[in-house]
């Protein structure tokens, strides 16, 4: 993926498992297949009941974990978490899992998503006397739970804790002798539960239980806490449900083509994305590509239903180590160069259509369409499988300021000429609810629209201005 290049990035992957004696080697291969939510860190908690331990780093996981790590995390239940270096802060410290240790036991915590009242509730616990330790809103949870009244019970606190949280987020906290799983009330984050044996897991996507060999059973509910100890699993609800509005750059850019997303399958979406594009935005073309790799689908659908042959015009270098991609748009360039080459054989005196997932700041579509140019294409026409990215996303996808969205300051004829192509055309609102399967209710189809409309399902609270930039997990 061109996620560092693009600036657009999915922040975390979650994934835990319980009652597995192994829990630590098949957390690491569950967080290997989640990689690419997450890659400039990651870590894992063990428990053998008596104890938790962690280790973590910056870097992959294979490179976090290529010292013999894993044969010392000895224990049957684990966590694990893969993330980027945020507007929240990066360094060690904010890599998670983060473990807290007390004198009334030890907790464990991973969090995919943003909270958009971390700033409120942080400034609120530090009157109590809180101290934090890092600048992730993911620590405002362990605090709440700590605080809360030890009249109550461990999963009656964590209930508590939270009601008072808001936005977007699937939690995991770990104990010495039981593993909770919650999902916001709004779903936006996908987490689902699986089977490997006896022992239960739990991941971001479902295409981790594949690789480790699980079985899907289910999808964590909105609203839902999930309780697994060795007395097995048993749900409870900390919230109802408010109405599902899971993430669309799920289906259009973040989750592997392989995973199931709230029970639909993503290269499908993917695939009828393009088909759905291609009705929307026709046009005359020798052959069809896609920017790799996840614009693949998308590319395919749509030369099915436009009749013009799909061709691997653009191919993409898996070799580019990660130490160049650094936030100047100079080498946001530079890196698109280095990761992606065009093949003249396929393009040279061809009319291409461009089958993209996304414009973000459009300095990498600019690039893309000049590679096509320079292998020789006659004309290059874009089409875009996600609607205009006019809003920030304050729900843990790294999206910039408005200021910095090329689609909120600029209209679609004004954007083909910055990046240089001979047409553009980007699939509607209505068209990305089609092609994923929903119905083109704006108000209550089951997925978060918010960064296309404007229109975002929770109050933003901290987060209330466009020009704001989120703080992430």
């Amino acid at each position: 993926m061109f996620a560092e290049i693009k600036g657009l990035n999915e922040e975390c992957g979650v994934f835990g498992v319980w009652g597995h004696p192994d829990a630590a080697q098949i957390t690491y291969y569950g967080l290997h297949s989640l990689q690419h939510r997450g890659q400039e860190g990651t870590g894992i908690v063990v428990t053998d009941r008596e104890n938790l331990s962690i280790h973590k780093g910056l870097g992959l996981v294979t490179e976090v974990f290529s010292k013999g790590e894993i044969e010392t995390l000895h224990g049957n239940g684990a966590i694990g978490h893969v993330r980027y270096s945020t507007a929240g802060g990066g360094g060690l410290a904010n890599t998670q899992p983060l473990l807290f240790n007390s004198q009334t036991g030890s907790l464990a915590l991973a969090h995919n998503g943003n909270l958009v009242n971390a700033e409120s509730l942080k400034l609120e616990l530090e009157s109590q006397g809180s101290i934090f330790q890092t600048t992730s809103d993911t620590e405002v949870l362990a605090h709440l739970i700590k605080r809360g009244s030890h009249e109550l019970s461990l999963v009656e606190r964590v209930k508590s804790a939270l009601t008072q949280v808001k936005g977007a987020f699937a939690f995991m906290v770990m104990t010495e002798n039981q593993l909770m799983v919650a999902l916001d009330p709004n779903g936006l984050r996908p987490l689902s539960i699986g089977r490997l044996g006896d022992a239960y897991v739990i991941a971001s996507e479902t295409c981790a239980f594949d690789v480790i060999g699980a079985t899907f059973e289910r999808e964590v509910v909105p609203g839902e806490l999930i309780i697994i100890n060795d007395e097995g699993l048993r749900s409870e609800r900390f919230s109802e449900p408010i109405h599902r509005s899971i993430c669309s750059m799920e289906y259009i850019y973040f989750a592997r083509p392989d995973s199931n997303v709230d029970e639909i399958n993503v290269h499908t979406a993917r695939k009828s994305l393009g088909k759905q594009l291609a009705l929307e935005a026709p046009v005359e073309a020798d052959v069809v590509t896609g920017v790799p790799d996840s614009s693949i689908s998308a590319a395919i659908g749509y030369a099915e239903q436009s009749g013009i042959p799909y061709e691997l015009g653009l191919i993409k270098n898996r070799y580019v180590g990660r130490t160049f991609i650094q936030p100047s748009q100079e080498l946001r360039e530079q890196g698109v160069k280095m990761k992606l080459s065009a093949v003249r054989g396929v393009v040279e005196g061809k009319r291409v259509v461009m089958i993209d997932d996304s414009i973000v700041r459009g300095t990498t579509s600019r690039r893309i369409v000049s590679l096509l140019r320079e292998a020789g294409a006659t004309e290059v026409h874009v089409r875009i499988s996600a609607p205009p990215i006019t809003s920030p996303c304050f729900y843990g996808i790294d999206t910039s300021s408005t200021s910095e969205l090329i689609a909120a300051s600029k209209n679609v004829e004004e954007i083909r000429q910055e990046i240089g192509a001979d047409t553009l055309s980007f699939i509607s609102v209505e068209g990305l609810l089609t092609g994923v399967g929903r119905n083109t209710d704006h108000e209550n189809n089951g997925q978060c629209l918010a960064c296309f409309t404007g229109k975002y399902p929770t109050k933003l609270y901290d987060l209330g201005t466009s020009e704001q930039k989120p703080v992430k997990c």
